[in-house]
């Protein structure tokens, strides 16, 4: 199960935070393990995805539960841990260390994660970053570790995925394969219904207003930036006043006047002060609502052996209609 960072209180204890039990573990298992069966099994078919939304329904009661309970309303926290999910450690291979790597294959992990996914809604992927794979590997990378990115290993700062985006993810789910050697790496959570009552009015203000730009992360390439049709003005909080939608990356949301900047600063200082840290072991799976919650990582120190950090991570989309613009052939890419 995952551990909050020593000295928390307990009101940042995970709310959502149980294991499946041995018997809905090993029939979650069983149920990953039929959609493996074949060679030329690809995560990435239509076929495949379609095979996974149905296994969905045939997964642990509790689990299904849980999972839609958590799409209804994603709670104060805006983050769901399960612990106890099938990886299937005994044949899992060395972590991967080359850039980019993704899962094409279908493995238990992946298939527990594209099932979660389907629970939710359905998996999507862009086509910029990580070749479009639905499954992708948070791994360190040699040489990268200065990247502020998945293949990096310094602090990754406070985001919300992809908001640069017309059509960011809904949620991002993270499967957990392997833990760092020194169990250092830390998955930091900071949620918009614990950090704005830390706002002032003036603030809360600026941050509905149109004077942020947020430009594609670092891994997106460094040519996105340049060819994202959709970087104009947006706001950092919209919708409801009481309860708003964030769209934020520290690193690549730039303030454009002065009381932005104060209010963007201030907002960054809630979420310090709000923030929990997860440390994963494997088998912990974590549901983020990317749309009220933002999250980074503390540092570790990789030894590149093959036993390295292994997150597998899967973005969804409660609505992949409203992308069909960006999804040729009705894929579950983003193409643009």
């Amino acid at each position: 199960m995952p551990e909050t960072t020593p000295g928390t209180t307990p009101s940042s204890a995970v709310a959502a935070d149980w294991a499946l039990d041995p018997a809905d573990a090993g029939a979650c298992a069983q149920l990953a393990r039929t959609l493996c069966t074949r060679g030329h099994d690809q995560v990435d078919s239509p076929e495949w995805v379609a095979k996974a939304r149905d296994a969905w329904e045939e997964l642990p009661l509790r689990l299904r539960l849980e999972v839609r309970r958590f799409r209804r309303h994603s709670g104060q926290h805006g983050t769901l841990v399960i612990g106890g999910l099938p990886v299937d450690q005994a044949v899992l291979p060395a972590t991967p260390s080359v850039p980019g790597s993704v899962q094409r294959q279908a493995t238990v992990s992946a298939a527990v994660l594209t099932m979660v996914a389907c629970g939710l809604g359905e998996p999507l992927a862009y086509r910029a970053e990580k070749s479009g794979a639905l499954v992708q590997d948070v791994v360190p990378v040699p040489g990268q570790e200065t990247f502020h990115g998945n293949a990096g290993s310094v602090p990754l700062s406070f985001h919300t995925e992809n908001g640069f985006h017309p059509h960011p993810p809904d949620y991002v789910i993270f499967l957990c394969l392997r833990a760092d050697h020194d169990r250092r790496a830390g998955m930091r959570i900071a949620g918009i219904r614990q950090a704005l009552p830390l706002l002032t009015p003036a603030s809360r203000q600026t941050l509905f207003a149109p004077e942020f730009i947020t430009t594609p992360p670092p891994s997106f390439g460094p040519d996105t930036a340049t060819s994202e049709p959709d970087a104009r003005p947006r706001p950092v909080l919209s919708g409801a006043a009481e309860d708003p939608d964030i769209r934020m990356a520290q690193l690549v949301t730039a303030p454009l006047t002065p009381r932005a900047a104060a209010a963007l600063t201030e907002f960054g200082r809630a979420c310090e002060a709000t923030a929990r840290t997860l440390r994963l072991t494997p088998g912990d799976l974590v549901v983020i609502d990317n749309r009220v919650t933002v999250h980074g990582r503390t540092a570790f120190h990789p030894r590149y052996d093959g036993a390295d950090r292994w997150l597998q991570r899967t973005y969804v989309t409660t609505d992949l209609r409203r992308s069909r613009d960006h999804r040729p052939h009705d894929s579950h890419v983003l193409a643009r």
